[in-house]
């Protein structure tokens, strides 16, 4: 099992490096309307304490760093799996939802409803994450569950496609424009590294059809699945 504060830790390193250096990554196709890239994805939604304290956070973060992508309440998710990265051209319609909807309820009629502390702030050189903690390797062993199960299939999937996902953090900002100063930034994430965000049960999942960033005015809800 990854050790995941070692993990975060490194993550988070790296990115100060990165971020002091100015050689962050900024992400022009955030509000960009012809961006048509779409796939399906596994999320969990944390409950409205961790929302609401995510919220407040940003709310600070946003006089640190003006003019960034900040994810609104409605958007913030955790990422089990993507099923199918998005990418131009997906749709809908090119596959039959009920097939890995099927294989995603087999998988989770063997797991039990599991908790999910969210502690701390991370990064990447592309945005600001909170990180996420269970208290058992009940996730990654259901993750591990859904890879075996979709490729002994034919179905169109890309599972692990851009790296094994092995985490539980939640992307709440993304660098959109340049960073005024990344010392001021730095510091202030250094403030919340270990911020207490709460915790969350995790008694259900969502089958998503998405684009890249979740947003809620695109997404659309394949299956509510009850653990």
């Amino acid at each position: 099992m990854i050790n995941l504060k070692t993990h975060y830790s490194e993550m988070y390193e790296h990115a100060k490096t990165q971020i002091l250096a100015d050689n962050y990554q900024t992400d022009s196709l955030i509000n960009d309307p012809t961006d048509k890239r779409r796939g399906i994805t596994l999320v969990i939604r944390p409950n409205a304490e961790v929302r609401a304290n995510i919220e407040a956070f940003l709310k600070e973060l946003k006089l640190v760093i003006p003019n960034q992508y900040f994810y609104p309440a409605t958007d913030v998710h955790i990422t089990v799996m993507s099923i199918i990265s998005c990418y131009n051209g997906f749709r809908l319609t090119d596959i039959d939802p009920s097939k890995y909807i099927s294989i995603i309820k087999n998988c989770l009629s063997e797991i039990k409803p599991f908790k999910i502390n969210y502690k701390g702030i991370t990064a990447s050189p592309s945005g600001i994450m909170v990180q996420g903690f269970t208290e058992s390797p009940i996730l990654n062993d259901f993750r591990d569950r859904l890879r075996a199960d979709f490729k002994s299939t034919t179905l169109e999937q890309s599972l692990d496609k851009r790296y094994a996902i092995k985490t539980s953090h939640v992307t709440i900002a993304r660098f959109l424009n340049s960073i005024q100063n990344t010392e001021k930034l730095i510091s202030f994430l250094d403030e919340y590294r270990n911020y207490d965000f709460g915790s969350s049960n995790v008694d259900a999942m969502d089958l998503v059809h998405n684009d890249w960033y979740m947003k809620n005015e695109v997404v659309e809800s394949l299956h509510h699945f009850k653990i």
